[in-house]
């Protein structure tokens, strides 16, 4: 099997932007800052645009700061209030600042309602608002800010009024794709045995032919199911102009919402209410070439209410399946209401595990931060990898659990797992679990039942008001050790399985006297505790 891991040790952090907008809201939000923004993350490029007008002064938020960091490539929406807003200056004179010290970042200039001479400062509509500036912000900083309006408006930008707004936001978009796609290409040589997944996976996706295919992607939990497909993903998005759509965690959410993102997704259809959207998806999918991944699916009526039929999508659309369980799936003939697993339109792609030079790769780039381990290391480090099981999730946490210790830890890991040997995945990662400090194990378990897709922020403000210190350390060592990650807009997130061993450590009936019944996620659990107490 494959795993999505970057060959030099990361932060656990999950996946970084890829573009930066830059824009005053008033002026271009519900128009051009919207449809690029909608267009790029359809096609799918991992774009930022900030959705809080902070009045300049305030608190500078870390999640935003790490985008413009990340970002490598900055599109820049000018408009006639742009120069007004001393937070937009800020958010320029970073980027120019990063773009000097980087050549592989890129700017892209747009002039909405402005001309290059207005940005140059050859005509009053800016120079008007930094003279504002430098009364209210001081000479330095109104320097600053004019240096760098200059300099960006060297760059060769595109103009609303030579192109229109579809063409412009389309031309954008192919840009943005082609500077990033050198890039992503690049990045794959550095994938721990990704390239043969993904050619078969390739293969099964035809993408030359114009019926409808699904492929059901199906194995274990934790063996890399959605890493795959989201690599997939991210390289046949381009060809589906924007109807793309990627639902993350069937099995886990409402089928409404779900089904309020893939029409908003692909048809930009956003609902405030539906009471079951199938029939809409029916009948709006059906002239559109596709791409959509059901990721995590368990049941059948998932697929009846979400992609049931070929016929309810275009010419060429494909849709990928994640699954840990096939007993759902029907043969032809059984249930005209599904997708038949034996005819044509269908392919099933069993994961197989990670073969044990790639595993040893993985783990060693957790363990140690290199690919391969010193000789005195080699031994334990092989005994570690069969223990293991070619499993992508457990490589990842036992190896970040072990990075910086010495070899009696690793030992001690290895006799643990030996014990384990032929348990769940579960009795593998609760040895992770169980080497946190109290206040850490505290802090995963409220995410596991609570807290996942919520800003760091404010769980950290939770934290440091229930344990009396700041707690920041702690969120970054569950993040090292590959336990959590944090993702788009600075929130909280957690591998299903992990998130599964949590909540059985403080189920009601678990085994565990102290924990069990200490949080209650479930609505079940929760009225049964009630029903107790009156």
């Amino acid at each position: 099997m494959t795993a999505l891991t970057s060959s030099s040790r990361d932060d656990g952090s999950g996946r970084g932007y890829e573009v930066f907008l830059s824009f005053r809201g008033p002026d271009t939000r519900l128009t051009i800052a919207d449809c690029l923004y909608n267009d790029m993350i359809r096609t799918g490029i991992h774009a930022f645009k900030d959705n809080k007008e902070l009045r300049f002064g305030k608190e500078i938020e870390s999640g935003l700061l790490q985008a413009i960091n990340d970002s490598r490539i900055y599109i820049l929406i000018f408009s006639k209030g742009y120069a007004s807003s001393k937070w937009c200056l800020w958010e320029l004179a970073r980027i120019v600042e990063l773009s000097r010290d980087n050549n592989e970042k890129t700017i892209l200039p747009i002039f909405y309602d402005v001309d290059a001479d207005d940005v140059k400062l050859k005509t009053m509509l800016y120079r008007k608002a930094l003279r504002k500036h430098k009364s209210d912000s001081g000479k330095d900083l109104a320097k600053k800010w004019k240096k760098a309006l200059r300099e960006v408006a060297r760059i060769k930008g595109r103009n609303l009024k030579d192109h229109g707004l579809h063409e412009l936001i389309n031309l954008t978009v192919k840009e943005v794709f082609s500077l990033l796609w050198t890039r992503r290409t690049d990045m794959l040589d550095h994938l721990v045995g990704i390239k043969d997944q993904m050619d078969q996976i390739m293969k099964l996706l035809d993408l030359g032919t114009f019926d409808v295919r699904y492929i059901v992607i199906h194995g274990m939990g934790g063996i890399g199911k959605t890493t795959l497909t989201e690599a997939v993903f991210r390289q046949i998005s381009p060809q589906f102009q924007g109807h793309c759509c990627f639902l993350k965690d069937v099995r886990t959410l409402d089928m409404v919402n779900l089904q309020k993102k893939l029409l908003s997704d692909i048809c930009c259809i956003n609902l405030s209410f539906i009471d079951d959207g199938t029939d809409m998806i029916k009948t709006s999918f059906r002239d559109k070439k596709v791409l959509i991944v059901l990721d995590d699916i368990d049941n059948q009526d998932q697929i009846m209410r979400l992609a049931s039929k070929p016929e309810w999508f275009g010419g060429g659309s494909r849709i990928i399946i994640t699954t840990r369980n096939i007993e759902f799936l029907v043969m032809e003939g059984e249930d005209d209401n599904v997708p038949a697993s034996n005819n044509r339109h269908f392919s099933l792609y069993d994961m197989p595990e990670m073969n044990h030079d790639d595993a040893l790769q993985l783990f060693c780039e957790r363990a140690l931060g290199c690919a391969k381990p010193p000789p005195n290391y080699m031994d334990i480090a092989n005994k570690l990898i069969n223990a293991l099981g070619g499993l992508p999730l457990a490589l990842n946490v036992v190896g970040s659990t072990l990075y910086g210790k010495c070899r009696s830890t690793w030992e001690n890991m290895l006799y643990k797992l030996n014990k384990v040997m032929n348990e769940d995945v579960k009795k593998k990662l609760m040895i992770s679990y169980e080497a946190l400090e109290s206040h850490q194990q505290q802090i995963f378990l409220d995410i596991a039942c609570f807290f996942i897709n919520l800003e760091k922020t404010t769980a950290i403000k939770y934290w440091d008001a229930v344990f009396g210190y700041p707690t920041e350390i702690e969120v970054k060592i569950l993040t090292r050790m590959s336990l959590i990650k944090i993702m788009d807009y600075d929130k909280l997130w957690m591998h299903d399985q992990l998130r599964d061993l949590g909540r059985h450590i403080v189920h009601p009936e678990s085994g565990n006297i102290r924990l069990r019944g200490s949080r209650l996620w479930s609505h079940k659990d929760s009225f049964h505790v009630v029903q107790r107490k009156k």
